[in-house]
């Protein structure tokens, strides 16, 4: 089984910075993406930002300039910088992973997720 744990979440002030971390575990031959998605209590899932394995990323237009998603392929290992942050952006982050697990079968996984809070 392939297996994510994220980790950073925290309580920030408006115009501070965090750093979420997600590293995959388990089964894994390779990785072809993976990204973040946020949720806020009574609002729906969206992708935040994403990265492939050729490293194109992909961010909502939200946190463009604020956020930088980035990935460390050794330790199958994605981070998340988050600067500026801003009340707007609390939410329940979950890290997602695409993949391929060893024996030649694809996978998709999610993470039990992580808490940003963002208030003065």
């Amino acid at each position: 089984q392939v297996h994510l744990v994220e980790s950073g979440g925290g309580l920030a002030q408006p115009g501070g910075s965090l750093r979420l971390s997600c590293a995959a575990s388990g089964s894994i031959f390779s990785i072809y993406a993976m990204g973040w998605y946020r949720q806020a209590p009574g609002k729906q899932s969206e992708l935040v930002a994403s990265i492939t394995s050729g490293d194109t990323t992909n961010y909502a237009d939200a946190v463009k300039g604020r956020f930088t998603i980035s990935r460390d392929t050794a330790k199958n290992t994605i981070y998340l910088r988050m600067n500026s942050l801003k009340p707007e952006d609390t939410a329940l982050y979950y890290c997602h992973a695409h993949g391929e697990r060893l024996g030649g079968t694809d996978f998709g996984s999610w993470g039990q997720g992580t808490q940003v809070t963002v208030s003065s």
